[in-house]
């Protein structure tokens, strides 16, 4: 049966409500350290009066920061190495992070991601106020962020724009965040939406763009993480929603990597789970994502040790975007996952890495010299 979550609304609020309506449902990992809240509105990050260092700049809703908006912080942040401290709050704006505000870092001050959020509500199909036309599903995006070394701790990314929003639209792609990056890490983080929600990509096609994802939830239903980046996902927790437009199955797919072809390192899920608001076997794990931009791609996407819940189908779970790139054609693989959404019953749609080939799909061997997760805990 659907949850309470399942209607438009009630899901819109949900993504408002921030910490209240999130704690009770217990979606995302946060630090043990949140549930004694400072009373200081950075918390232990210093303030415009102590700064916790020359380039470290302060964001609060009401004014007790440098800027109320985070999009001004990041046009002041000018320069490389800048931090941009958030206190708590709702933060309805659209942000761009150009690329040459290299390691830069956010930090959520309360050091809950439930407490800063960063939500917008455009859609591919919404109308630019210009008149230009719609969009697209890049210009959807809440937050963009193209830096390489950009690294975000304890924030919350969402979209809350609903198909109920443009009814009978077909740009119904609604980017929570979109990041290009080399060297992009994100910890203790959430991505909420729908449709597109987690866009890990890179600047060009030839870029090969390293992301790194550890402890952070994402949810969606539609290619609700997808993109052509080298991105490990670590101890992360996705979980798809159910489809009130729906009655049948499939509602959607978890990835959606458009890995270029000539990239060895695609998505990596690690140590993680994938739960479900929908009715058992509703969700594919993944299909590929060959555009139009790079028709040569081969997606590339392993999932490993990792606790597939019942609402993915375990008979079937990978479907084609497109007849003319059948996923059997791509790069997708498994290794000692658990739970109802991993059992083997066709072995023939469940491709399994050796153990020998297990040794080179790791986050050391997907992140070379950069090591993320040596500091980011």
């Amino acid at each position: 049966m659907p949850t309470p979550l399942s209607t438009p609304q009630s899901r819109r609020n949900f993504l408002l409500t921030g910490a209240t309506a999130a704690t009770a449902l217990s979606l995302a990992a946060t630090p043990a350290r949140a549930a004694h809240r400072p009373r200081r509105p950075f918390g232990r990050y210093g303030s415009p009066s102590a700064r916790l260092t020359p380039g470290t700049l302060y964001v609060h809703p009401h004014g007790a920061g440098d800027f109320t908006g985070v999009q001004a912080a990041v046009t002041a942040a000018t320069g490389t190495g800048r931090t941009l401290v958030i206190a708590p709050g709702t933060y309805r704006e659209t942000v761009s992070v150009d690329a040459d505000r290299t390691g830069m870092t956010w930090l959520g001050a309360s050091e809950d991601p439930r407490d800063v959020v960063i939500v917008y509500d455009n859609a591919a199909g919404t109308p630019k106020p210009d008149g230009s036309g719609t969009y697209g599903t890049s210009g959807s995006a809440t937050t963009t962020v193209r830096p390489d070394g950009f690294t975000a701790r304890w924030i919350t990314f969402a979209n809350d724009w609903l198909r109920t929003d443009l009814p009978g639209t077909s740009g119904t792609q609604a980017v929570a965040l979109k990041v290009q990056g080399d060297r992009s890490a994100f910890t203790h983080c959430r991505f909420l939406g729908h449709q597109d929600t987690l866009y890990a990509d890179s600047r060009s096609l030839d870029a090969f763009a390293r992301q790194y994802f550890a402890h952070c939830y994402a949810e969606g239903d539609v290619d609700f993480v997808f993109g052509r980046a080298t991105a490990v996902f670590d101890r992360c927790h996705f979980r798809t929603l159910v489809r009130p437009d729906l009655t049948a199955a499939p509602y959607g797919f978890v990835f959606a990597p458009s890995t270029a072809g000539a990239n060895p390192r695609g998505y990596l899920v690690t140590r993680s789970r994938i739960s479900s608001e929908a009715p058992d076997g509703y969700y594919k794990l993944a299909r590929p994502w060959v555009p139009s931009s790079d028709t040569t791609a081969r997606p590339m996407l392993t999932v490993r040790e990792t606790r597939l819940g019942a609402g993915v189908d375990a008979v079937a779970p990978y479907t084609n975007m497109a007849s003319g790139h059948p996923w059997q054609d791509q790069r997708f693989a498994e290794y000692r996952n658990t739970g109802p959404g991993a059992v083997i019953t066709v072995p023939g749609n469940r491709p399994q890495l050796t153990r020998a080939e297990a040794a080179s799909h790791t986050r050391e061997a997907y992140l070379g010299d950069w090591r993320p997760y040596a500091r980011h805990r």
